[in-house]
């Protein structure tokens, strides 16, 4: 995703008026300033997305340039560890040149990512190139599928991978305007968005569920059971269910106090939901506004309630957040670092 200029967001506070928040008798706080700054390769920006393989390594992020790096620890860096055929065949890609919206159509822009821990394959939603995979060595990445059902896809964003079957889940998120349009998508309220499946024993795409508004990141329950799928408008994550007596439907889950970006799980049970932006009220003082802490993130338990909240200091936005052994790895569409919390000590309970 990409971040949304002012009028946008005006157009989407008269919208979250009618859009009740979910409260939660206590909610952790954790202000995110406090976070280790791991900065990108001069001239690249915005991991969008984390991941880690396997073995523990990483985290991998997908970068402007069309590169997903590796971070190999202080002392080695960041790496490139996949790239798509344009990166390479295109000279504008390896030039040295700062990324903008114009290259990104042409050496691509990764935006989700996943392994597949049995494999070792690394799963890629490129928003122009489609959906993606590079094995356990890296390299060039191959282009799995660039549509389905004789639509192309327009802006490939959100995916993750059920581990017990290899299937990949991921979003299309409008079949309208591509990502430079991320705007247009949310003040013309376009419902075109669909949640999407790839079969890894058969290679099949299919449409789970069409007419979406703006869904974004997905998350495959702990157990399988359903796909979590955040919707950047309304400010809300549905679950699709795969199984059991409600299979193949589609149920409100959670209702989010801010525009959602990826998905992840947590460590248990729950979900770490990204926040690109906090929700905006009309009835609030530009003072009281200012005031006001800056939400970039909220984790949900397994029945969608909120129990923690992250802060950041303002104009700071988060496009993802990564568990990994008690700690929490941010990821920025924006930014030109990825943030590590070593230790979240500095709570408070409202």
């Amino acid at each position: 995703m990409k971040r949304v200029n002012p009028a946008a967001w005006l157009v989407l506070a008269v919208l979250a008026l009618f859009i009740p928040s979910s409260v939660a008798a206590q909610i952790k706080t954790t202000d995110t300033r406090w976070s280790f700054h791991i900065p990108l390769p001069t001239g690249v920006t915005g991991a969008e997305s984390l991941a880690f393989d396997g073995n523990g390594e990483g985290p991998y992020a997908g970068v402007s340039d069309g590169r997903v790096l590796k971070w190999g620890g202080s002392a080695v860096g960041w790496a490139t560890f996949a790239h798509s055929a344009n990166y390479r065949n295109i000279p504008l890609c390896t030039a040295g040149v700062v990324p903008s919206e114009a290259t990104e159509s042409m050496c691509g822009r990764p935006l989700g990512l996943q392994f597949h821990a049995k494999t070792g394959d690394l799963y890629i939603a490129d928003a122009y190139l489609g959906l993606m995979r590079v094995g356990p060595t890296g390299g060039e990445a191959e282009v799995l599928a660039t549509g389905v059902d004789g639509v192309k896809f327009n802006f490939v964003n959100g995916l993750d991978v059920d581990q017990a079957t290899g299937d990949v889940y991921f979003t299309d998120s409008s079949t309208t305007y591509p990502r430079p349009f991320n705007t247009e998508i949310m003040m013309n309220a376009d419902a075109t968005g669909r949640l999407l499946k790839y079969e890894a024993a058969s290679g099949r795409v299919t449409v789970l569920k069409s007419g979406l508004p703006y869904p974004n990141g997905v998350a495959v329950s702990r157990d399988g059971a359903y796909v979590l799928v955040a919707h950047t408008v309304p400010c809300q994550a549905f679950r699709y269910f795969l199984r059991g007596a409600k299979a193949g439907q589609y149920e409100l889950m959670a209702e989010l106090p801010g525009y959602p970006d990826n998905v992840r799980r947590d460590g248990k049970g729950g979900y770490w939901v990204a926040l690109n932006q906090e929700k905006q009220r009309l009835d609030v003082t530009p003072e009281a506004a200012a005031a006001t802490k800056h939400l970039v993130g909220v984790r949900l338990d397994a029945d969608g309630v909120e129990t923690e909240e992250l802060t950041a200091a303002k104009g700071v936005t988060l496009s993802d957040v990564a568990e990994r052994k008690g700690q929490l790895w941010l990821g920025s569409v924006e930014l030109d670092y990825v943030g590590l919390m070593l230790a979240r000590t500095k709570q408070s309970r409202r």
